[in-house]
């Protein structure tokens, strides 16, 4: 559990490092890149924990799996509320099947 709570601190910073900015398009892009670098320098501290933690219970497929499905849960938060992107069908399709693939990454065939 905590690997998937570092991994959702993780995600929290680095969606909003990549995507903030888009708000603000008449800022300088240097003045961009450099609040975002220090924003993920925040996720650097919290991502490296998680996946460290986490390599006891899961193996690197299996790491990266979780890390995607999460990073695609904030994802959608964070154009919603955020930017106040509408949530289209086909957007959610798309990501229950990343979803199904969860599936296929877990399962003990």
């Amino acid at each position: 559990m905590r690997t998937i709570l570092l991994l959702f601190l993780s995600n929290l910073f680095m969606t909003t490092a990549w995507y903030w900015h888009l708000k603000y398009r008449e800022t300088d892009l240097w003045k961009v890149i450099l609040i975002s670098w220090l924003i993920a320098l925040v996720e650097y501290c919290l991502a490296v924990p998680a996946n460290r933690i986490g390599s006891y219970q899961f193996n690197a497929f299996q790491l990266k799996t979780i890390q995607e499905v999460v990073s695609l849960a904030v994802f959608v938060g964070f154009a919603a509320f955020y930017l106040k992107e509408p949530i289209r069908w086909n957007y959610l399709v798309g990501f229950v099947l990343i979803v199904l693939a969860v599936f296929f990454i877990f399962k003990k065939w």
